[in-house]
């Protein structure tokens, strides 16, 4: 890695938290230089502005969360309905990394861009849309292998099973309690069993 690459992966990895937690418009340029003990010259030598650091730090944190879910849906599992249920176990046993640092940083991001910061808003779509291509990816995998009803719709059930997952994270947040979260995936898997499941 060039030393230009490792400056940005340093200034990104070091303001992570910070974007998440505070925001992506209420982070300034000396919480970004204060994380890192860079000079601003240093921090615009390598992004042309605060906002090209918000958006590699959504990347960032967005990849974390692609890989933790593509890692959970990746074990060797017996079933496609495990690989489902996996998901959800990943939230279930991740709420203190989810929380600690700030919450789910697509939830954050996708809320604060909505009409303040449109380029943002594109990723965290895209975001989203990976999330849901990797559940559908099982889904399909189930419908094939005769496990999972034929005439469900795969992509509406992964939004579905990502609205109540985000909403759980939500209030879950907000009321600084795991139950709101617990019950929105104890609900996926009701779902996976009396809907999806054939």
């Amino acid at each position: 890695m060039k030393k230009a690459e490792k400056t940005r992966s340093y200034i990104i990895e070091q303001t992570a938290e910070i974007f998440n937690k505070k925001g992506y418009a209420a982070t300034s340029l000396s919480d970004i230089t204060k994380a890192t003990g860079l000079t601003k010259g240093s921090i615009y030598g390598n992004f042309e502005s605060k906002e090209e650091v918000a958006i590699a730090v959504f990347e960032h944190l967005a990849n974390f969360v692609h890989n933790a879910v593509q890692h959970a849906l990746g074990k060797d599992y017996p079933s496609q309905r495990d690989r489902l249920v996996a998901v959800t176990e990943l939230y279930r046993n991740g709420w203190s990394q989810f929380f600690v640092k700030g919450g789910c940083p697509l939830l954050n991001a996708a809320t604060e861009a909505d009409d303040t910061f449109p380029e943002l808003k594109k990723y965290t779509s895209n975001a989203f849309e990976r999330w849901a291509k990797e559940i559908v990816k099982v889904i399909d995998a189930g419908i094939r292998s005769g496990e999972f009803n034929e005439d469900i719709n795969a992509k509406d059930y992964a939004y579905l099973f990502i609205m109540l997952i985000e909403g759980g994270i939500l209030l879950s947040k907000t009321h600084s309690r795991q139950n709101h979260l617990h019950k929105a995936l104890d609900r996926i898997i009701k779902i996976i069993d009396d809907e999806i499941v054939a």
